[in-house]
């Protein structure tokens, strides 16, 4: 079987598993997320943090516990990691240094996940589980906590209230991330990985010696990771390590993993809104920029130019062999357009366009499917976006699920927006304008530019995959690159609730003769086509200057 044909196979059975999952999954967090009965674990927690798990909130209730929950978090994990040398289980570790935990806190908590440093040889067994892995867990539920508020903002009618965050986030914690993550842990331990509490494995290095390598409980943390959307890993290498990563079919589980939620997330929209069609047009829209991704991304790796490549029949530096181009560019594909951040092969060592595509999906805003949650209520801004565009088009108020999108919602879809590139790019040029900055580039000219608009990029979107070839281990990348994590998450956040609760305040709105279809073929187009247009207006010139500068050099 040749290596495109297994490619071809590869993909084709990830979309038919993600196409079967998409309506049972997204009926069950519909369920999840619409019940009225309270679990007995859930109602212990709710007694211990003192919630009245009946009682409901106005956006701007719900945005501050969202907020003080993250600030808490943040605070806690800075101490953990400062802590770490007196704590049990680390591994004879010192402490973590300042900027460092500041910047893996925030990390950790924006469901980022950019390590600056290596796993292994940073992070106890404590700090890896108690710390991280706990974040893996709850901040990927805030982000469905957010996005399932945006959708009662446009379920309900005339009220203030979008429900209870802490019960969202129980919720989602307990009844969905927690039970599929236990499923996938144990399919991932089948397919090699470790979880264990041994300590220490021996294995031979090349010169003959010893090498230690901790062990730990790898495969709990690679499925949610995966599954939350989250990109950190026990080992440097991430999912390119055997130990995270072992098999061609774990790889497939990981894409999976990382696919499945956002994917379904649409369908819940559906229900919650009372017509199915409406989730259905959003997950085309997420459908056909992710597909469009994975082929161009690998076809730009298979058929590079270039002596070696066309020699050996792909780009494949920095790729693993057991998985080849073809589930290298899924991978990679898949890891950018959500807020996920692993990787399986070496950004950095992708063809200089292939490397692009990479940062387009991120720059897309993560909602082809988009991060857990993230990914959903970026898409409806967008589909926002994209009515009043069409209401500008044939001069009328534009409308979308029976909701007026007045100039307080778009002036709160147009922040949203536009918050990520302002970080990106500002990032991009202080660090470009500094030449204590520039030295941590280990590239110069077009491909130095593009590892730092990576990096930037990246944290701005809360994705935390790496370009690499940038030394961004230092005081100054650690602190603004977690100030542009901070920010890109949650003053999004903030915009979407305000939006959320100024449409659950209006009345419907009854549909007309010039009501835009919003789940038609035509809507799909325009949505697909707006996401592009918007991107390429506000990132061309810095993606000429790096990645397409390079590829036609």
């Amino acid at each position: 079987m040749s290596s495109t044909f297994a490619g071809v196979l590869f993909i084709g059975s990830l979309i038919l598993a993600l196409v079967l999952t998409h309506r049972p999954l997204g009926d069950y967090m519909y369920r999840v997320f619409t019940g009225t009965r309270h679990l007995a674990v859930e109602r212990v927690v709710y007694r211990l943090i003192g919630v009245r798990p009946d009682a409901e909130q106005r956006w701007s209730v719900y945005a501050r516990a969202v907020l003080a929950f993250s600030a808490v978090s943040i605070l806690f994990l800075y101490a953990f990691q400062r802590l770490q040398d007196k704590l049990l289980l680390n591994l004879g570790l010192p402490a973590v240094p300042d900027h460092i935990a500041w910047n893996t806190a925030v990390s950790f908590v924006t469901n980022t996940n950019w390590q600056a440093y290596s796993g292994e040889s940073t992070m106890g067994h404590l700090v890896q589980m108690a710390g991280l892995a706990v974040q893996n867990f709850v901040s990927a539920a805030v982000g469905i906590a957010v996005a399932i508020a945006l959708v009662r903002g446009f379920a309900r009618r005339r009220t203030e209230n979008l429900g209870n965050f802490w019960v969202d986030l129980v919720r989602g914690t307990v009844r969905i991330l927690l039970p599929i993550a236990f499923i996938g842990a144990l399919v991932l331990v089948a397919g090699g990985l470790i979880q264990n509490f041994s300590g220490v494995h021996e294995v031979a290095t090349l010169a003959g010696g010893t090498q230690k390598i901790t062990g730990g409980p790898v495969a709990t943390q690679e499925i949610i990771k995966e599954l939350g959307n989250n990109g950190g890993g026990f080992y440097n290498a991430n999912s390119a390590h055997p130990f995270e990563n072992a098999t061609s079919w774990t790889d497939w589980i990981e894409i999976f993993a990382i696919l499945v939620l956002p994917f379904a997330l649409p369908r819940t929209f559906g229900r919650m809104v009372g017509d199915t069609r409406q989730g259905y047009a959003i997950v085309a829209v997420m459908g056909v920029l992710a597909f469009t991704s994975v082929a161009v991304l690998t076809g730009l790796e298979i058929a590079h130019h270039g002596t070696v490549p066309q020699a050996v029949g792909a780009a494949m530096e920095g790729k693993e062999v057991r998985f080849g181009v073809p589930d290298s560019g899924t991978f990679a594909a898949a890891t950018t357009l959500t807020s996920t951040g692993a990787v399986n092969s070496f950004h950095d060592s992708f063809t200089a366009l292939g490397g692009m595509i990479t940062m387009v999906n991120m720059m897309l805003g993560e909602v082809a499917p988009g991060g857990v949650g993230a990914g959903l209520y970026g898409m409806l801004v967008l589909a926002v976006i994209t009515v009043f565009v069409a209401g500008l088009m044939v001069g009328r108020t534009p409308e979308y699920l029976g909701k007026k999108i007045g100039a307080r919602e778009v002036k709160l879809a147009s922040m949203y927006f536009l918050t990520t590139p302002v970080l990106v790019l500002v990032g991009t040029a202080l660090a470009m304008g500094s030449p204590a900055e520039r030295a941590s580039m280990l590239n110069s000219g077009p491909h130095g530019l593009s590892e730092v608009l990576y990096a930037f990029t990246s944290a701005s979107n809360n994705n935390g995959s790496a370009f690499a070839g940038i030394t961004v281990n230092t005081p100054w990348y650690d602190t603004v690159l977690g100030l542009c994590m901070a920010f890109g998450r949650f003053l999004p956040i903030v915009f979407v609730l305000a939006l959320a609760g100024s449409l659950a305040g209006q009345a419907p709105v009854p549909a007309s003769a010039g009501t835009l279809p919003t789940h038609r073929p035509q809507f799909v187009g325009m949505v697909v086509g707006v996401t592009i247009i918007l991107v390429a207006l506000t990132f061309l010139p810095a993606l000429a200057l790096g990645p397409l500068a390079e590829g036609i050099s």
